[in-house]
């Protein structure tokens, strides 16, 4: 039995930048998808709007065709993907001048939920966003939806929430991160929140440290003078692992709102301590023995100290967690792609079975990507005869597995554009949290900045540079190993 889909209401969706990558690769199958099982219907629009000049019939190809190349295998089927470009519009618009505005108005019904989805770049949100306002093409209802960056530094980020504020009130901006939409992610509230079984024992008192590992197999290539303007930590730690180590830190809300979750997300980012600069580790991949090219050979520049990889020791200045650190690790050319959030709880205080051998602690695994699931690392007898041997055993929830009703796992985008259509913001990131964050992040990189250190040298396939390892060695620690 398939899960149950809840239908939204019938909707206007503008869709800015609709035939750039993102928007072919991601967005456009995630509404396909959502069509296809019905949760909406023939009722919907979806209007594409960029500066190429295209024809209604021209944009339906170019989408048939990106459904056909980045869609599930599941959802080729030519009539239903028919059915769904028959919903589509297309409106050419310069995000910068006065050409298609007027057009695109007349393509809106003002008796419909309406949402402006930016996937174009930063530069034009406030450009969008004015125009929206000045043409009276956006009303009091209306949503827009940003994608990251927001903002290269704190400073950019207040300038960029204060162009959206001038012409739109928080509660229709929605910052989207594709992180928070993962089934896995959204498990964790629900794991920590509604089972008595972990709650009692998240805290400092029965944790001893947490990993958060975002692993890419991949390099730069294609995006690599784009990546050395940011570098590992603006690309990945101060948002995507920001993101994911407050839902995992952060105190129960009094109840399940979009305001009351994002509040104490707050609460985690404004207690972070500042880290220092021995607790950070930089590296950067260099090019294999086998010929594949390094981070320099993509960057632009042959001198870049720009990081593919980072790892840090994060403390949380709090109650909860006063005396338990988080890891936190992300780079590029690892071992294997991997995301997960591994919890490690203490070790039993004395091990009855044998006084001069130590027991592991229990490990509580999210894992995020690629196999989204949960696994609990438990100890057990070891069988068979010979006397009390202890061992260690998997209880494993591997969503694919155990829960194959649910049919197959959603794309995060799928489930954050129906909540955008619903006008539910839990899974969204407040402007205020925006800003926190790169308040803590920025004396960070000014650190390394005015220190002038290069990022260590590691190689492509490996777990990253010895620095990493040894943050954690000097505490008595080991990093979970990336899968091979």
């Amino acid at each position: 039995m398939v899960s149950r889909v809840i239908p939204v209401d019938t909707f206007d969706l503008v869709l800015f930048g609709a035939t750039g990558d993102l928007a072919r690769r991601k967005i456009l199958p995630s509404l396909f998808h959502r069509y296809k099982i019905g949760q909406f219907d023939k009722t919907c629009r979806v209007i594409g709007a960029s500066r190429s000049v295209l024809t209604q019939d021209g944009f339906r190809d170019l989408v048939t065709e990106a459904l056909q190349t980045y869609g599930h295998p599941d959802d080729t089927n030519s009539t239903d993907i028919a059915a769904f470009v028959s919903l589509l519009d297309y409106v050419a618009i310069d995000a910068k001048g006065d050409d298609g505005w007027t057009d695109l108005a007349e393509h809106l019904r003002p008796d419909v939920v309406q949402a402006f989805y930016l996937s174009v770049a930063p530069s034009l949100f406030a450009d969008i966003a004015g125009r929206l306002k000045s043409k009276k093409i956006a009303t009091a209802d209306s949503r827009i939806v940003v994608e990251k960056p927001f903002g290269h530094d704190l400073a950019s980020a207040k300038a960029l929430n204060a162009a959206l504020g001038a012409h739109f009130e928080e509660h229709q901006i929605y910052r989207i991160d594709h992180y928070l939409g993962k089934e896995t992610v959204q498990n964790l509230m629900a794991l920590r929140f509604a089972n008595s079984l972990f709650e009692p024992l998240w805290n400092s008192s029965q944790i001893d440290h947490v990993q958060i590992t975002v692993a890419e197999s991949i390099g730069v290539e294609g995006r690599g003078e784009y990546y050395d303007r940011s570098g590992a930590m603006r690309d990945m730690v101060q948002n995507h692992l920001m993101q994911l180590l407050c839902l995992t830190a952060m105190e129960p809300p009094a109840r399940f709102t979009p305001n009351a979750v994002r509040n104490e997300k707050l609460k985690v980012i404004e207690a972070l301590e500042p880290v220092a600069q021995d607790e950070i580790a930089r590296g950067q991949y260099r090019a294999s023995a086998e010929g594949g090219d390094g981070y320099l050979d993509h960057a632009g520049d042959p001198n870049s100290k720009t990081e593919s990889f980072i790892a840090m020791k994060v403390k949380v200045a709090n109650w909860r967690w006063n005396g338990t650190p988080f890891y936190l690790r992300t780079g590029k050319c690892l071992r294997a792609r991997e995301s997960e959030i591994a919890v490690f709880f203490r070790a039993p205080p004395h091990n009855i079975f044998d006084a001069g051998k130590p027991v592991a602690g229990n490990v509580l695994v999210i894992r995020l990507q690629p196999d989204e699931g949960i696994t609990l690392h438990t100890t057990i007898k070891d069988p068979g005869p010979g006397g009390m041997r202890l061992t260690t055993a998997k209880l494993d929830m591997t969503f694919a597995d155990s829960l194959p009703e649910a049919g197959r796992p959603q794309d995060a985008y799928e489930r954050l554009i129906m909540d955008v259509i619903r006008g539910n913001q839990t899974l969204f990131m407040r402007g205020d949290e925006v800003e926190a964050a790169w308040n803590w992040a920025d004396p960070l990189i000014k650190g390394w900045n005015d220190a002038g250190t290069a990022p260590q040298s590691y190689d492509q396939g490996s777990s990253g540079p010895e620095d990493s390892l040894l943050l954690m060695h000097r505490d008595n620690r080991r990093w979970r190993e990336i899968s091979t």
